[in-house]
């Protein structure tokens, strides 16, 4: 059972996106611990009741979301996104897919190659802003 960190009640369920008791999205708060819904100080990184880490800390290597949507939005066809994110694979596969593309563009079936690998770039990029995609090759959640 998880608890919320603004007013301490428990939620009804572990899947809750909201406190119903004062309206505060999951995890917004620190005035009570998430794990015990026992008081702790603001700027506590330990609940001194159980323990348990107060926040998640973002690493220092983490990787920007924002840097990597907007890669993916503008050179997505090249791959740069994910050569950012640490896919290395994918980024390859866009990469050679792309210079496919330019070269076979003389007999026009290139430009809707790389048509299509620069809409594969975007709609990655919005998933990346959206946070549908959240962490990079690594599992280290992206920084905002």
């Amino acid at each position: 059972m998880y608890y919320c960190k603004n007013c301490g009640e428990p939620y009804m369920t572990d899947e809750a996106v909201m406190c119903v008791k004062c309206g505060v999205a999951k995890g917004q708060g620190s005035n009570y611990c998430h794990n015990c819904g026992k008081p702790v100080a603001p700027q506590a990184s330990v609940c001194l009741s159980c323990g348990v880490a107060t926040s998640q800390a973002v690493p220092a290597d983490a990787k920007s979301k924002i840097a990597a949507g907007l890669l993916a939005i503008f050179l997505g066809a090249f791959g740069i996104h994910n050569f950012y994110l640490g896919y290395t694979s994918k980024a390859v596969t866009q990469l050679v897919l792309t210079i496919v593309g330019f070269v076979l563009s003389c007999i026009v079936v290139g430009v809707f190659l790389v048509f299509g690998i620069q809409i594969w770039g975007i709609v990655e990029g919005v998933m990346i802003l959206t946070g549908k995609i959240d962490k990079d090759a690594n599992g280290i959640p992206l920084k905002d």
